[in-house]
């Protein structure tokens, strides 16, 4: 059976660790079954499944056991002699009538070849011999020849092999008095195998399994194997002799090591079954004989294979830990178990002899490896396992050596923690210390310990043993493996048992033990970013209960919820959350009884349900999504009643109230609620559900929501169900009919893939409750019912028909890519689930629905630059009607086939893929050889395709596969000979690339395994092979130049391109690695004139010009591209050809392999040529994926000789590398271009499994390298030293290799950090790039823009404990840069790894619940980084102070910024160092914010710091002449006096303030003189912000704090500011207009819905101030700030605008502010803030004279400013700016009835809405889509009221209302020809634009200018042309006439457009979907636009208003 742990679901989604990023993987097969074990003691079965896996004791005791792989099941196979023998023995005459059945049953089944019926046979056999009775039975030879048939028959069998289970229970179910008999037939078959045993190692293992089986439930092979117990143990010796001989000679063979190490652990486990199951016979044996008799000797060589194994590191660790439990069984089994064995046990953990004095000599010395000093880590743990395993701790009491041993267990482990470097180590020593809790639990419980305080004592919480593990605990709680953490988990709760059981007090009452409550305040205490700590709180949970922790922390619940947003510890707060509220309620229920449920569950309500509901509703959507991942469902399934009181909550708040901005609402909270629900089973769609819970009008608001995720969850609440047979009804079918067409078209990914699996999931239940329907439509006999379910089937087809077509139809020419992968994947979901064949008998048929339109939109999406398009539609088109797809018809197939052979030569890269997938289309077509054959005669080419002999479907995929690749390779080689003589010829008119890659696409549709024309694909495949070569030698000198793209002139024009064929011809793969020592210039030729043309080549001219006189402009893009792309296609295609082809070995049979293993070598030694050579970045990391695909196919291959390969190229790679200098062949690049991926991908491929010898080789080697040379940096040292450097970060970065690589962070960080002392550039440069690389390899990656971030930060001890080496190292580093940087000698000295020291220890904190004492500590940096602080360098004080806070736990905070101010002089000196004065204040700031911030921080602690610091006040007067440090001192003062918490006083603090407050006033900010002038001395710029931060915070921010009066203009605060907004330095008005402007808003949101300001504040002095700022403010920022200020002033007010003494008009402030946006177009931020006042001066004018406003003059230059912002060419900021201006001035000017604007600027504003609902940016589109919301009441749809929709839906309502307001203002007329004209379309610019994009895609292969990719025209005009038909039936359609002329000139454009569009469609070439796929999509749109108007135009003249 398979054993394993089950895991929490968040540990097995999490596979990628947020640290590491490397996930661990642990699988163990236990072979034998647990058959009466000792009472107390572990089955080594089990033992070894709970080291590899996570359960602490026996799996039996609940374990998971997971579903058995399906066995294969094997016919009994003898050889014809020995059967004929049996079969002859079967049928001698004699026996009574049961036994001649009995053989003839047996003769049956040797004749048989059917397992099955074999079985049977046995199974009929065994109850024969079970009716045998002993008195009727005569024991003849013919009973002796079926026992000994059925024995061979058992011995013959493979272990797993059902018949041979069989077997043996026919052989155990022989009677009593037939057993011994049995016995000896079953030994001499058994003996007789292991007499003739052969050599090889197939045969060991079969026996080896044999005598395992016969231990496993059969008690006949058992007393077998005690028969034999002399022969079984040497052979079990024997084998595993020659195993461990024959595993030192596979070096490198990784796959046949992988197998005997499999083989060993199979022998080792036999051996110690058999020793476990022989113990007596052992004993007696070994009491009774000589001392030296056979079996003493073969224990003793058991003895010492176990001890070879063990002391060997290349061994497996299963294999190891096996035998440390066989070394531990087979000493108890000699010693027996008393105390003596425990002792010797002991011996061994020591490693002392002396312990083992009373074992046997013999034993002492088959162990003498074990004893020896030397002995591998390792060999401790997997004895300290084996003795955990295999003695018994459960029990009587015993003696005092065996309590020693239990305790000397976790001091060994223990001891292991900083010495294991390999992660998977670090497991096993977590799971052991787990196992060993759980023993020493048993120990307690089952009394061994004699005096209860011996064992009591050490185990119980506070002693020195529990702080230890403890230690350990917190080490290792965050550790990356899931499953270190995982046991750790483990360990802690044990820990807690451990001392609940051996403490009186916390056993009785644990609410009142001191121990728990410390351990609970200290973890409640802890930053809860630490991941650990849910863990262990869950355990306290578990053990105190829920109630216990919430009586402690209120705000438990809420600050999980809180913690939920983030994705990391999301997993852990909900599995914390789980615990308690499930602990909770049973808490309350207990409590409440019978009669208080209500009342509890009331409670348990507003603890648990009421915080989620206000996250749901208020918190933004991003930070709920793990809330419903993870909480909600887990919530529901603890109580489902408790919907109903979440859906009565919600309704209390209106279902259409939106929240804040950014979240869902209550209407979304409320769909959220009812989809969990319904996906957990507790809602179930009964009719009374959508008319009850939820009215359907809100759902369809849910379905067109503007969020995301409330539309998913109203969509899922629609489509998931408990239930798949659950039948869909009527409304659920309208509702999707609602939604789908507006959610087609999303740009986020997950939204699509979230739309597609909900849909699915309807489908299913279409598809499963329609067959349930149809089944029950034949057995039902009520007509009515029959005709309800017929009625329902109908409506379902009906339904699917609709949804195809919807789908299909809007695949359309122009169609955006998002519409287009949601329509395909929904097409595929229909595909697969019903059928689009045509005249099936399926109901669900849908091949009618499909038209030829339909299927070729989808073929033409074959032709989308998006691969996922392309693979999807091709994949549908299988799918689809072969007579709708068309490709049957010769002449329709033979046009694809031609577009797909021109696209493969086009120049653009994603034509080639284009024309691959063409190329998999035909390959199922019978007609494509005869295709091809026409194609091959138009070219002239010599093609025979190979003839299809029979026409089924495998047969012709490899037919037509084989004349595609023969006939691309044909046309491969013509070009490659014509690139030869030309590559600028081929570069721009037949690219390599794209054959190369249609080969490679069709060779991976072939299934290689069963290919029948093989002597063909081995020619071809030689052929390809050859080609691919020369492919490569012609691209090769530019991508191995050194500079590729430097070396071609970046010339458009075709005069130059002789030059470039000149610079081509000197580029030669002969480049010497000279980049460390001299640079590399191009050889010039003198020549005449300057500018001339290049010196003639010898090359023809004609080779520039394609040889037709047409002049080719040839780019370097053109050339570059060419090249790399055709290096990555000969990658793909080698590593394809490699990776899926069948290999000639001497083991195969010739006519099976197509590619030799020389073959094999070539390509690996190409692509080393190839990674180890090029230069360009394209080319060799496309080489690295085809070199990948080889390296896993020489691991996997069956050749010897390619399995060694990897490791002989790594061994030569690398000795390269250190013999590389200048002349060196290797390419030595600043990155070393493709060298680390070449090591990369040798070393990844190594199996994961093995012992990683190879990477353990290459990192020691490579970190030697990176070391420094103690001698003097040369050439020689260099150039090896930066390829070290650089081939360590690669792997380091590559996450295959996991926890590996972990064990060489160390060494690679010391030679980082070394690295920066180096002279060379370059090394250095490298050194970067490898600490980079390190820090996130070790701290994680960056989770947010903090770079600080506490998430990305560990324990000093968690650190240094994982890399012991570092702290030594790190320390020394640290004290000799600190000795350097001491400023008092006035000269600067910068340490080269200052920096990098305090980046790292930087990262590092101490936890709260660390020890008081460790060598791992962090105290010992603490001076030196203080010292750091009096650098002369100003960013290392910075960085010193930023790296000293994590070194202060927040409770000694206070009392170290203390004496950090007491260094400081406390009056002015000729002797003050301000750097030394600089640093301490730096420091002390950073501890105060870090303290200010922390959110368990202490209470004001007894230490004062303002006794510190008021006496050094002068540091903020002008008696210090330093600003920095002047600067530095305020901003201290403002955090202590400031608003947060400070470790000061309350009396201290107020007369703080008094003197803050007066040195302030007295400051130069307030005071005139000093540097107040804009130009003054170093800091005047710092000192002046950091005054003006604390006058804000006076004034502003919080000033009734500082006692300042806000009312009255002569109060301090006014006047601060004032002096604020008039300090001639720009950087202080623009701060102070930033914190104005902060409160402002917050103060609107705050007082938003109360209809009036509640605050006067600003004064009007300061309004006056802002104003004329505004009117003068020369600086832009200041300007855009000033001006944002008053666009919130003047929201609830009209402002006083004053310009000297003269009062403005609010019409000339509009004119003023429209001429500043006008003139400052150019800066974002200035343009939109004065766009925005303007709008509100606009609105403003409107409300106070909506008559007289017309007469403004400036009203139309505001409408034209606004429309333009509206362009799509605009800045993102500037639509989304435009957004709001719309949406605000949507009830005002866009809607009254009074058009104040007129009806001109109107229509223009609402198209510049229009066209932000259709923009990109999903922000804007967003934004844009609110108007709705302000809409005034009486042009509202009651189903939409209040509710924010989705653009697309906003869009159609929008151009709906614009019609309803042209019928409103009296101008249907001109709303008919204004959406005529718009339906026509700006045919200038999109004329120009298509020109300028095709120049683009000309020219310049990789500028895609501005793209609108969610915008859908074609959509928008049939948008368009509906609203324009509504409007046709609106009266006052007759003023028309007036318009003749309009209507006449519309009619000439459209058909204008459409003649000029249907000759410039017949002017393309054949299919121009395929070959100019933008241009036809441009014109297919202005096509389908004339189309349009004509017929509005005609139904115009129809109704005869057009004349």
């Amino acid at each position: 059976m398979f054993i394993k742990k089950s895991f929490p679901k968040r540990e097995i989604t999490q596979i990628l660790d947020s640290r590491s990023r490397a996930s661990v993987w642990v699988h163990f097969q236990c072979m034998a079954v647990v058959t009466n074990p000792v009472p107390g003691e572990l089955h080594p079965e089990c033992a070894l499944c709970c080291l590899f896996h996570s359960s602490p004791g026996c799996p039996v005791r609940g374990a998971m056991v997971t579903k058995k792989k399906t066995v294969k099941v094997e016919a009994v196979v003898l050889d014809k002699d020995r059967r004929d023998k049996l079969i002859v023995s079967l049928s001698v005459d004699g026996g009574d009538e049961w036994i001649r059945q009995l053989a003839q049953t047996l003769q049956d089944c040797l004749a048989l070849t059917d397992p099955m019926q074999q079985i049977q046979l046995v199974k009929k056999a065994g109850s024969q011999l079970e009716l045998l009775s002993e008195e009727e039975t005569s024991r003849g030879p013919l009973l002796q020849a079926c026992l000994h048939t059925m024995a061979l028959i058992y011995t013959s069998l493979l272990a797993k092999n059902p018949l041979r289970r069989a077997s043996a229970s026919a052989l155990s179910s022989v009677p009593d008095w037939l057993q011994e008999q049995t016995v000896i037939c079953l030994s001499a078959c058994l003996s007789d195998s292991l007499s003739t045993v052969g050599s090889d190692h197939s045969s060991y293992s079969h026996l080896i399994d044999s005598i395992t089986a016969c231990l496993d439930a059969f008690p006949l092979g058992e007393r077998c194997i005690h028969r034999l117990l002399a022969e079984v143990l040497p052979f079990l010796h024997k084998a595993l002799s020659e195993y461990l001989q024959l595993n030192s000679g596979l070096a490198g063979r990784h796959v046949v090591q992988a197998q005997l190490m499999h083989s060993c652990l199979a022998a080792v486990k036999a051996s110690m079954l058999v020793v476990q199951r022989s113990q007596e016979l052992i004993s007696a044996a070994l009491q009774a004989v000589h001392p030296h008799c056979t079996l003493q000797l073969t224990l003793s060589g058991l003895l010492d294979c176990y001890t070879h194994i063990l002391t060997d590191e290349n061994f497996l660790q299963a294999v190891q830990s096996t035998a440390g439990m066989a070394v531990v069984l087979l000493t108890r089994s000699v010693m027996g178990s008393g105390d003596r064995v425990a002792a010797v046990v002991a011996g061994l953990l020591q490693g002392s002899e002396q312990s083992g004095e009373c074992a046997p000599v013999w034993l002492t010395q088959s162990c003498a490896g074990l004893y020896d000093s030397g002995r591998p880590a390792g060999v401790s743990l997997y004895l300290c396992h084996g003795a955990l395993a295999m003695l018994n701790w459960r029990g009587a009491t015993q003696g005092p050596q065996r309590e020693q041993l239990l305790l000397l267990v976790p001091h060994t482990l223990l001891a292991l923690d900083t010495s294991v470097k390999e992660s998977s180590t670090a497991m096993v020593v977590a799971r052991v210390l787990t196992l060993w809790s759980g023993a020493a639990l048993e120990s307690l419980q089952g009394g061994l310990s004699s005096p209860p305080g011996l064992l009591h004592d050490s185990l119980r919480g506070g002693s020195e043993l529990q702080g230890h593990l403890l230690e350990h605990v917190y080490t290792h709680w965050e550790h990356p493996l899931d499953g270190v953490r995982h046991q750790t988990r483990a360990l802690f709760k044990n820990l807690l048992l451990l001392h609940q059981h051996s403490s009186p007090l916390a056993f009785s009452d644990p609410y009142r033990d001191p121990y728990f409550t410390q351990l609970t305040h200290n973890l409640l205490g802890l930053e809860w970013h630490q991941r650990g700590k849910y863990g262990s709180l869950a355990c306290l949970v578990e053990l105190l209960g829920a109630g216990y922790l919430l009586a402690l922390d209120p705000q438990l619940p809420s600050r999980l919820l809180g913690l939920m947003g983030d994705q990391t510890l999301a997993p852990y707060a909900s599995d914390l959350l789980e615990r308690l509220f499930v602990s909770h309620k049973a808490q309350l229920v207990e409590e409440g009884g019978t009669g208080g449920t209500e009342a509890g569950m009331e409670r348990w309500h507003q603890t648990w349900v009421t915080p989620l509901l206000q996250v749901l509703c208020r918190a933004r959507l991003d930070q709920t999504t793990y809330i419903l991942d993870y909480f909600l469902p887990k919530l529901l399934r603890c109580s489902p009643s408790s919907l109903a009181h979440m859906v009565q909550a919600l309704q209390v708040t209106p279902p259409c109230s939106a929240g804040p901005p950014g979240s869902r609402g209550a209407l979304g909270a409320l769909m959220t609620c009812l989809r969990a629900a319904r996906a957990q089973g507790v809602v179930q769609s009964e009719e009374g559900l959508w008319g009850g819970l939820v009215p359907l009008f809100l759902l369809r608001q849910a379905l067109v929501h503007k969020h995301d995720q409330v539309r998913m969850d109203a969509l899922g609440l629609l489509c998931e169900s408990h239930r798949r047979t659950e039948v869909l009804t009527s409304q659920e079918m309208e509702l999707l009919h609602h939604f789908l067409p507006s959610s087609l078209n999303s740009q986020s990914p997950g939204v699509r893939q979230l739309t597609v699996s909900l849909l699915k999931k309807l489908l299913c239940r279409v598809k499963d409750s329609g067959q349930s329907l149809q089944k029950r439509l034949v057995q039902e006999r009520d007509q009515g019912q029959k005709d309800r379910d017929q009625h329902i089937l109908d409506t379902y087809k009906e339904f699917l028909c609709w949804l195809c077509e919807s789908l299909f139809g809007v695949l359309l020419p122009g169609a955006s890519f998002s519409t287009c992968l949601t329509a395909l994947h929904l097409l595929c979901q229909l595909a697969h689930l019903f059928t689009f064949n045509t005249g099936s008998d399926d109901v669900f048929a849908l091949g009618e629905v499909v038209t030829p339109a339909q299927a070729q939109n989808v073929l033409y999406c074959v032709a989308s630059n998006f691969l996922e398009v392309k693979q999807l539609a091709s994949a549908l088109l299988r799918q689809l009607p072969p007579s709708a797809v068309g490709l049957q018809e010769p002449g329709r197939m033979q046009t694809l086939l031609q577009a797909a052979l021109d696209l493969s030569t086009s120049t653009k890269p994603f034509d080639s893929v284009t024309a691959a997938h063409l190329f998999n289309l035909f390959l199922r077509q019978p007609a494509l050889p005869q295709a091809l054959l026409l194609c091959a005669q138009e070219q002239g080419l010599s093609f025979q395709p190979p003839a299809l002999t029979q026409a089924f479907e495998a047969l012709t995929l490899e037919t037509n596969t084989l004349a595609v690749v023969q006939y691309l390779l044909l046309c491969l080689k013509a070009e490659v000979v014509k690139a030869e003589s030309s590559l600028l010829l081929a570069a721009a008119s037949y690219p390599l690339y794209g054959r190369a890659h249609c080969i490679t696409a069709a060779l991976q549709q072939l299934n290689t395994g069963c290919l029948t024309l093989t002597g063909q694909w081995r020619n071809v495949m030689s052929e390809l092979i050859t080609v691919s070569y020369r492919m490569s030698d012609v691209v090769s000198p530019v991508v191995q130049s050194s500079s590729p793209e430097g070396l071609i002139p970046m010339d458009t024009d075709s005069e130059t391109s002789a030059g470039l064929q000149r610079i081509l011809q000197e580029i030669q793969p002969r480049d010497t690695n000279d980049f460390f020592t001299s640079v590399r210039e191009l050889d010039t030729e003198p020549s005449g004139q300057e500018n001339g043309p290049a010196a003639p080549t010898d090359r023809p001219q004609h080779d520039s010009t394609g040889g037709s006189g047409e002049g080719y402009r040839v780019t370097a893009q053109m050339v570059l591209v060419c090249c790399w792309r055709s290096m990555k296609e000969v990658s793909m295609v080698l590593g394809q050809v490699c990776q899926s082809l069948p290999l000639q070995t001497s083991s195969k049979h010739s006519d099976q392999g197509l590619i030799t293993e020389e073959q094999v070598e070539g390509v690996g030694l190409y692509f080393r040529q190839q990674l180890l050579q090029s230069r360009h970045r394209g080319a060799f990391e496309l080489a690295y994926v085809g070199f990948v695909r080889l390296t896993d196919m020489l691991r996997r291959s069956g050749s010897r000789t390619l399995q060694q390969l990897p490791g002989r190229w790594l061994t030569e790679v690398l000795q390269e590398v250190k013999s590389s200098d200048p002349s060196s062949k290797l390419c030595a690049t600043r990155r070393s271009a493709g060298i680390p991926f070449y090591i990369q991908a040798l070393l990844s491929s190594e199996p994961k499994s093995s012992s990683c010898g190879l990477l353990k080789m290459t990192m020691r080697e490579l970190t030697a390298l990176a070391m420094p040379s103690p001698d003097r940096a040369t050439d020689q040292t260099t150039v090896p030293q930066v390829h070290a450097l650089n081939i360590l970060r690669a792997l380091y970065r590559d996450t295959r290799l996991g926890e590996n690589i972990i064990p060489f962070v160390s060494e690679g960080m010391q030679a980082a950090v070394l690295g920066f002392t180096s002279p060379v550039w370059a090394v250095r440069n490298s050194s970067t790039l490898l600490f980079s690389t390190l820090i996130t390899r070790i701290f994680g990656v960056k989770k947010g823009k903090d770079e600080h971030s506490k998430e990305n930060r560990m324990t000093g001890r968690e650190f240094f404990t994982r890399f012991p080496a570092l702290y030594p190292f790190l320390l020394s580093q640290l004290e000799e840069a600190a000795a350097s940087v001491d400023s008092d000698r006035g000269q600067v000295i910068l340490h080269p790894s200052l920096f990098l020291l305090l980046l790292v220890l930087g990262r590092l904190f101490p936890s709260p619940m660390d020890g008081s004492s460790s060598p791992l500590g962090l105290a010992p940096f603490m001076p030196f980084i203080i010292r750091c602080g009096r650098s002369a360098v100003y960013r290392t004080r910075e960085m010193a102070a930023r790296a000293l806070v994590p070194f202060v736990m927040v409770t000694q905070v206070p009392s170290t910024i203390q004496t950090l101010l007491e260094d400081l002089p406390l009056e002015a000196g000729p002797r003050t160092q301000q750097n030394h004065i600089h640093g301490i204040l730096l420091q002390v700031l950073f501890l105060l914010r870090s303290y200010q911030t922390d959110t368990h921080r202490p209470q004001a602690a007894g230490s004062d710091i303002s006794q510190a610091l008021r006496p050094r006040l002068w540091l903020a007067s002008r008696q210090n002449l330093c600003l920095v440090t002047r600067a530095v001192f305020v901003d201290v003062l403002r955090a202590v006096c400031g608003p947060l918490a400070a470790p000061v006083g309350d009396s201290e603090l107020k007369e703080l303030r008094e003197e803050t407050l007066a040195l302030l006033m007295a400051s130069e900010l307030v005071t005139p003189g000093g540097p107040s002038a804009v130009c003054g001395p170093p800091g005047t710029t710092q000192y002046l912000l950091s005054l003006a931060r604390l006058a804000l915070s006076a004034s502003v921010e919080s000033p009734l704090l500082w006692g300042m009066e806000e009312d009255g203009n002569t109060s301090r605060g006014p006047l601060l500011l004032g002096c604020l907004l008039q300090c001639p330095h720009y950087e202080v008005r623009e701060l102070a207009l930033g914190e104005v402007l902060r409160r402002l808003e917050r103060e609107r949101d705050e007082e938003k819905g109360e209809g009036e300001r509640s605050s006067h504040w600003p004064q009007k002095t300061i309004i006056s101030n802002l104003t004329t700022l505004a009117l003068h403010e020369a600086h832009p920022q200041s300007l855009a700030k000033v001006l944002q200020v008053l666009s919130v002033l003047s929201v609830n007010s009209d402002l006083l605008w004053r310009d000297g003494l003269r009062n403005l008009t609010q019409t000339e402030v509009l004119e003023r502010v429209l001429t500043l946006a006008e003139g400052f177009a150019h800066s974002v931020e200035l343009h939109c803030a004065s766009l925005t006042l303007a709008s509100r001066l606009v609105v403003h004018l409107v409300h106070s004279d909506p008559q007289g406003v017309a007469a403004v003059a400036c009203l139309g230059r505001w409408g034209a400013l606004v429309s333009q912002s509206c362009g799509v060419e605009q800045n993102a900021e500037v639509k989304m700016m435009a957004a709001e201006v719309l949406v605000n001035a949507t009830p005002t000017l866009l809607t009254s009835p009074n058009l104040p604007l007129g009806v001109s600027h109107t229509v223009s504003l609402w198209r510049g809405l229009f066209t932000l609902l259709q923009d990109e940016d999903q922000d804007v589109r967003d934004r844009a889509a609110d108007f709705i919301s302000n809409l005034p009441t009486h042009l509202l749809n009651p189903d939409v009221a209040c509710v924010s929709v989705c653009p697309p839906v906003a869009l159609d309502m929008g151009v709906g209302l614009l019609c309803q307001l042209f019928q409103l203002w009296g101008q249907v007329p001109m709303g008919i020809l204004t959406l005529t004209e718009w339906l026509l379309g700006d045919q200038e610019q999109e004329t120009a634009t298509a020109e300028a994009t095709g120049l683009d895609e000309e020219d310049f292969l990789f500028e895609k200018g501005d793209l609108n990719l969610w915008a859908e025209p074609v959509q928008w005009a049939r948008l368009l042309h509906r609203h324009l038909g509504v409007l046709f039936k609106a009266p006052g359609l007759t003023a028309l006439n007036q318009n003749q002329a309009e209507l006449l000139r519309l009619s000439s454009q459209a058909e204008a457009l459409s003649l000029a569009t249907q000759q410039a469609l017949e002017g393309l070439p054949a299919l121009p979907q395929f070959s100019c796929t933008i241009e036809h999509a441009r014109l297919a749109l202005q096509q389908e636009r004339a189309t349009l108007v004509l017929a509005i135009l005609g139904t115009l003249r129809q109704t005869g208003l057009s004349g």
